[in-house]
C-alpha cells in the first residue's frame, strides 16, 4: 500500500477538482499518439489519425481522452486502494485489448506535461512530486496484470 501525506492529498485532489476534463484529457491522449506513434495501433478504429491536426480534431480521440481522464477520478477517491480500484482496467487492457503496459507511463507523462502548461507557475516541485507519484501508482495499478 501507498502511503500519502495530507499534503498530497490535498494536491492531488486540487488538481482534479480544477480540472476542464473535455480539454485536458483529449490534449493529454493527442499529445501521446502524436509524440509517441506506435501508439496509435489501439485506436485504428477511431478514424483519421494521420497528422497531427487530424488526431487533435478526431472527435473519438477528444471522447477517449475525456473518458481516461475521467477514470482517473477513481483513483482520486480511492487513494488507499488504487490497485484494487484498476483490477478489472488492468484485465481489460491485458487480455482484451493487448495495449503495451509502457503505453501508460507514455501517457501519463503526457497527462503531466499538460496538467504542467495549464498550471503554470502553480505546477511547483512539490505538486509535480505529488502528481506524478499519483500517476506511478495509477500505471503501476494497470500494468499489475501483466505480471
Amino acid at each position: 500500500m501507498v502511503e500519502w501525506t495530507e499534503q498530497e492529498r490535498t494536491i492531488i485532489t486540487t488538481i482534479f477538482s480544477n480540472l476542464d476534463y473535455e480539454d485536458v484529457g483529449p490534449k493529454a491522449l493527442a499529445r501521446c499518439l502524436i509524440v509517441y506513434p506506435w501508439t496509435q495501433r489501439y485506436f485504428a478504429s477511431f478514424g483519421n489519425l494521420y497528422n497531427a491536426e487530424a488526431i487533435k480534431t478526431n472527435p473519438n480521440i477528444a471522447a477517449h481522452g475525456t473518458k481516461v481522464l475521467h477514470g482517473l477520478d477513481r483513483a482520486v477517491k480511492n487513494l488507499d486502494n488504487i490497485k484494487a480500484t484498476y483490477a478489472e482496467l488492468s484485465v481489460l487492457h491485458s487480455e482484451k485489448l493487448h495495449v503495451d503496459p509502457d503505453n501508460f507511463k507514455l501517457l501519463a507523462d503526457c497527462l503531466t506535461i499538460v496538467i504542467a502548461a495549464k498550471l503554470g507557475s502553480a505546477f511547483t516541485p512539490e505538486t509535480q512530486a505529488a502528481f506524478q507519484k499519483f500517476l506511478a501508482v495509477v500505471v503501476s495499478a494497470l500494468g499489475r496484470q501483466y505480471h
